[in-house]
């Protein structure tokens, strides 16, 4: 999976409506009752502005973790990764989307994608790597047509 990297741009608010009650994914209920306040997409989803970035995905390599191409990714680079944590990794000269994991005696690291088509990448002292940033959000489009 590679990625097109987009700077956030947070000079603008967008308040939109917002139903404060959920909306349930069972029986209907009258939502109308639960539009109170408004929210601003930037504000809830980006927690350091200076260091979020969002791409683009491109690839299914991460579809069985629900990221598919052409999702809209939310990456902030001041977060610390963790096991299991969903990253933008740059290795010898690509970035790549893929979950990190460590071995429990810290000897190894590895990038793990989320489909069977795709090994996992061991990466070694050899590569040319780091951690660009860790995945705060995907935002899916549901409407295909």
């Amino acid at each position: 999976m590679t990625l097109i990297l987009y700077s956030a741009d947070l000079s603008s608010e967008l308040s939109l409506t917002y139903a404060d009650g959920g909306i349930r994914a069972g029986f209907p209920s009258p939502a109308q009752d639960y539009l109170s306040d408004s929210i601003d997409l930037n504000r809830e989803l980006v927690r350091h502005p200076a260091t979020t970035f969002y791409a683009r995905a491109v690839g299914d390599s991460m579809k069985g973790c629900g990221i598919d191409d052409g999702d809209l990714l939310v990456i902030d680079k001041s977060i610390d990764p963790h096991d299991g944590d969903i990253v933008v990794a740059f290795i010898d000269g690509e970035f790549t989307l893929k979950k990190v994991r460590i071995n429990p005696d810290g000897s190894c690291l590895w990038l793990i994608p989320a489909n069977d088509d795709y090994p996992p990448i061991k990466v070694t002292e050899e590569n040319n790597f780091i951690v660009w940033g860790v995945l705060t959000y995907n935002i899916k489009r549901q409407l295909r047509r």
